[in-house]
């Protein structure tokens, strides 16, 4: 009975992780397949950019801060954790 119960907290957590992982289609239909476009032609290329940099923008625009793409940005980035931002930015950005 403990393993079950083990593993159904194991599976869970997991699960949690992964759905809470940063959507990159939905960024791809904007910023490219490599992140390589400037998205409806005024954002920076995210490829360019690096981790800290994407980490920066990306908290801003969640609280409702940066440039011209805020309005837009706010609501695709409101439900990520600060953590899945970091680790999407280092996934993504320039070392």
């Amino acid at each position: 009975m403990r393993k079950i119960i083990l593993a159904s907290i194991v599976a869970l957590a997991t699960g949690t992780a992964s759905m809470a992982a940063i959507n990159t289609a939905s960024c791809k239909g904007c910023h490219g397949q490599n992140f390589e476009k400037k998205a409806l032609n005024v954002s920076r290329v995210v490829k360019d950019l690096t981790a800290a940099q994407i980490e920066e923008a990306l908290k801003g625009y969640k609280v409702g801060k940066g440039g011209p793409m805020k309005g837009i940005m706010k609501d695709k980035i409101a439900k990520y954790s600060d953590a899945d931002i970091e680790a999407f930015a280092k996934s993504v950005g320039k070392k």
